[in-house]
Formats: structure tokens, sequence, C-alpha cells
């Protein structure tokens, strides 16, 4: 006669075989074949309940001879049936059902479908998770075996609870997993990439010192500072620091600190409580929490607000915040990159971005140089740029020519490679996918009749009023000149000389047509500053109806003495 009490030795073998499997299957199918041997038992079932979709399903079964459930694995609960089943928890028995009884209960916790008539009624446990409903172990015997295994169910509940709660984590890990990989696939297949990583052009030419500092910060988690221009690629240093670091597994989250209404910059950095703030209806876990085990890269770290400044600050020395409306710290383990075109130090000698701070980002800069100045990677970013540009636009990988090549080094870049990137894409649409049309897409002057552009990136939603020049009024238009165009604005340099389209030769004239120019742009910008009431950023803000890049026009307002704040105040 087996015993009537489990044996603690054949508890802690089930405890171990819990904490071996993340599945619940293993587990079941080794506990039932200890229990049909020691017990005589002819079946095991475990079942899920999941009480927000009404219904119980199968997790694991496994039956004498290798029988497997059939039909239908699920089933739906009715209200009357819910309350049944939420009393039957209440109470916390073991349930013994006699043979051929039809109670309801039995009825709601049996897999249906089986296709050996049961000689001997079920003998049913409530699994409970956090102290609710999870699930239900059944076991069956042909024999009176049940009245003795009542005293191993109960001593069952508490191990397969806990199996059962982690195999229903683990199948949605699985789950969040293969829709993750699923959104990967679709990004690199538009990306026209194989993994998630940026190589990084140049790195053994222009880039090299830059790529051995990468290295060499890479493997530890000090804080990195990025300084270049915009367009040069600073986030795809970035993602290299991080693909190098131990954190390669861990997600890499960039941030654009002067894209965040400087009112939300709180709770998009460090989240909120809910009821925090008006809008606030749920919880919200901010950049860092999202970045814990990674790396969060702040882009524009320049543009960051003061009140955002401190809380930073905290996070950097000790890894601790709290969440907007929250008192509870919350400690995450965060490797921050940072990256800003702005003259930080400039920033710190007029009190806008704190000295404390800058100590504390400024561990380990990186400065990275503007494509100018590594004219030897030009040739490669081409070749690379022309050819992606091909395959996406038209399905056939473009080559640039060495001549075209020739003029793409001696043009100085002024957007860098982000400027690159656009008029190669431009030149690919302009040769119809069948060449590189980069005389239409660049210009044909050389590089000396250039003329500095509002923005590095197409000018083509901008259209230039008229401006006086030798006593004459003259229209400019550029629409759909590419950026820096020396085409675009031959027409531009001609009409400041009269109109006769002669290019100036002299340093007077050049004076001359850079002072119309720069008054036409002064005009332009105002012209557009007042439409938008003082607004640069948005939709609805003069960057946008310019057509240009927020910082790109606020460097150009402040390169031209615009005073954008008169505009705001005297329509408010």
């Amino acid at each position: 006669m087996p015993p009537t009490d489990a044996p603690l030795s054949f508890l802690l073998d089930v405890w171990k075989e819990v904490g071996r499997h993340a599945d619940l299957a293993p587990t079941a199918a080794r506990l039932f074949a200890r229990l049909e041997r020691e017990l005589g038992l002819s079946g095991l079932c475990v079942r899920r309940i999941d009480l927000a979709s009404a219904r119980i399903e199968t997790a694991a079964a496994h039956f004498a001879g290798g029988e497997h459930e059939s039909g239908a694995p699920r089933t739906e609960l009715a209200p009357p049936d819910l309350d049944r089943l939420r009393e039957w928890f209440r109470q916390g028995a073991v349930r013994a059902f006699k043979t051929n009884e039809t109670d309801g209960l039995r009825r709601i916790l049996e897999p249906t479908g089986r296709r050996v008539a049961l000689l001997a009624a079920p003998l049913a446990a409530p699994l409970a998770d956090d102290g609710k409903p999870a699930g239900v172990l059944l076991l069956e015997s042909a024999s009176d075996a049940l009245v003795n295994a009542a005293a191993w169910a109960d001593a069952l509940r508490e191990p397969l609870s806990v199996a059962l709660a982690n195999d229903v984590r683990a199948h949605e890990l699985a789950r969040l997993r293969e829709a993750a990989e699923a959104d990967n696939r679709a990004l690199l297949s538009r990306l026209q990439r194989e993994d998630i990583s940026e190589s990084v052009v140049g790195a053994s030419t222009g880039l090299r010192e830059v790529m051995e500092r990468v290295e060499q910060v890479a493997r530890t988690d000090a804080p990195v500072l990025i300084l270049g221009e915009t367009g040069s690629g600073k986030e795809v240093v970035a993602r290299n620091i991080h693909s190098r670091s131990r954190r390669a597994k861990g997600p890499f989250l960039r941030v654009n600190c002067g894209a965040i209404p400087p009112e939300l910059v709180d709770s998009e950095l460090f989240g909120h409580e809910r009821g925090s703030f008006t809008g606030a209806v749920n919880t919200r876990r901010g950049w860092f929490e999202r970045a814990d085990g990674g790396t969060l890269f702040l882009d524009e770290l320049g543009e960051l607000p003061a009140a955002a400044q401190v809380r930073l600050l905290r996070v950097l020395q000790d890894g601790s915040f709290e969440r907007v409306g929250g008192q509870e710290p919350l400690h995450v383990d965060v490797r921050l990159v940072a990256a800003t075109h702005r003259d930080m130090e400039t920033l710190v000698g007029d009190g806008t971005f704190r000295q404390d701070l800058w100590y504390r980002i400024n561990v380990f800069p990186i400065r990275l140089p503007p494509l100018r100045e590594r004219a030897a990677d030009i040739p490669a970013l081409a070749a690379h740029f022309a050819s992606r540009a091909g395959l996406r636009l038209y399905g056939v990988a473009l080559t640039p020519t060495p001549e075209e090549l020739r003029v793409l080094v001696e043009y100085e870049w002024p957007g860098n490679v982000r400027e690159l990137a656009s008029v190669i894409e431009r030149a690919a649409i302009l040769g119809d996918g069948r060449h590189l049309a980069l005389a239409a897409a660049l210009g044909s002057l050389p590089r000396a009749a250039h003329v500095e552009t509002l923005s590095a990136a197409p000018l083509g939603a901008l259209d230039v009023g008229e401006t006086q020049a030798g006593g004459a009024a003259s229209a400019f238009a550029v629409r759909g000149a590419p950026a820096g165009s020396s085409g675009a604005f031959a027409s531009m340099t001609g009409a400041t000389n009269g109109g006769t389209g002669a290019h100036p030769h002299d340093a007077a004239a050049n004076a001359a047509a850079e002072a119309s120019l720069d008054a036409a742009m002064i005009r332009h910008i105002e012209n557009a500053l007042a439409k938008t009431r003082g607004r640069i950023e948005g939709p609805y803000g003069a960057a946008s109806l310019l057509g240009i890049n927020p910082h790109t026009l606020r460097s150009r307002m402040r390169k031209l003495g615009i005073d954008w704040t008169k505009f705001r105040t005297s329509t408010s």
C-alpha cells in the first residue's frame, strides 16, 4: 500500500524539476512517470485558467500508455461557470469526484474529448498565483488509488503553481521575442542591411583616430561626449561604442534633447506616475528605465533645459532618480553617450549649461572631424550611398564615375555626411536610376563660386524674395536647388550685379553680393518668423516653413543677428 502522505524526497525532486525547466511540459512528464510508478495513476493534466478571457486551456497532459488528449484543449466559461470556479478557489480544498458524478464543477475542470472513458472520477486540486486562480491539477486512476493520492495532490499544489506561472511567463516572453524579431527583420529589410549595427566608412582612413578612441573607451562604462558638426555621423559612432561594449546585447536608445518640449523633458527622460499631472492617465517608464542594462544616447545635449540638467547630474552620480510625481528612488545601470554640435565651453561660461554636469559628461570626449577634413573618405562614402540609393529606388546599384568623384571631393560639404547622402540620392533620382546626375544635383561651377547656404539640407521649399541691388529690384528663386548648389546661386550673384549675369572677380563685388544675399536671407527668415509668431520648431514653426533643420535655422539667425523674440512679443 503506497503511503498516504507524499514523501519529502519526492517533493524535493519535484522542486528540483520546477527549478530546472521554464516550460511546464518536461516537469509534468517526469512527475507523471513517478506518480504512475508509485501510485498507479493513469493520467495527469494541468490546465491553465484565464479569467480575463473566460476560459480554461490544457497546458500539459500525460496518460498511461502514451495516450494523448484529443478534441478541444480549451473550455469556454460562461459567467455562472466563473462564479462556480471562484467559489471553489475560495474554499481551497482538493476535490475528489465520485464515479459517474456529473457535478457542474467537474464539467468545467475536465478536458473534453478524451477517447477512453474514465473508470474513475478525477481528483482536482486548485493552483493559484499570488492568491488568484491560475490553474488546476487533475489526477485520474482506474482504481481506488485516488483515495491515497489526495494528500499527494495537496502537497503538489505549491510547486506546480510555481511551474505553471513560470510556463506562462516563458510563453509570453517567447511571444514578445518573436514579435521583436519580426519587427527587426522588417526594419533591416527596409534599410537593406544584414544587421542593426552600422559600418563606419572611413574607419581606417579619415576616422582612424576616432575609431582608435572608440576602441579604447568601449570596454569601459565611462561617459562619452561626441563633438562634431550636424550631419557628421555622431550617432553612428555612438552605436559603435555600444556594439563594442559589454552592453552590446542590451538596448541602445537615442533621445534628441532638442526635439522634446522643455515641459516634457523630465517625463520623457525619467518617466512619470499616474496622476502626476494633467494627462498622466498611466504610469510611464522614461528613457533611463528603458535603457537599463544598455546605452542611452543623448543627442543635442546642449539643448537640455536647466531643470533636467540637475536630475541628469544625480543619475550620473549615483544611478538613481525618481519619476515625476513619484516618491520611491529608482536605480538603473545605464551607459551614457552624449553628443552635441554646440560649443559647450561657451555654454558653460554663459551659465546656460551646468559646470558640474559638464565635468561629469566630459570624461572622454571624441571629436568627429567634418567631412571636408577627411576628403579621402568621400569616394567610399559616395560609392556606399550610390549603391544603397540605386537599390532602394530602382533595384539596381549605381556607381559614381572618377570624374564625379573628383567633383564630390572638391566640394566643401557644409552639411557633412548627411548632405552627401542627400545629394547622391537626388542625383540617382535625376538620373532616373540609370546613372548619377551629379552635375544637375550639385551644380557645375567651381568650388570658389559656391555661396554658403541657409541649410545643409535641400532648399526645395525656399523662395527668396525681392532685394535691391544697384537700384534695381531682382527676384531670387531657388526652389528645387540642392544644398550648396553653385548653379542655384549663380543667378543670385549675377542679379546683384545689375542683372548682367557677370561673375564678380574683385573683393568689393564679392562683398556686395554677400551683403545682398544676407539681406535677402534676413528678410526671408523674418517673414517666416512673422507668419509663425516667433515659433521655430514643430509642424507650424519657421524651420518647417523654410524646410530646414531647427538647429540650422537658429545658427543662421545668430550669425545674421536676427532676434526671434520680438516676433513673439509683437503678436502676443
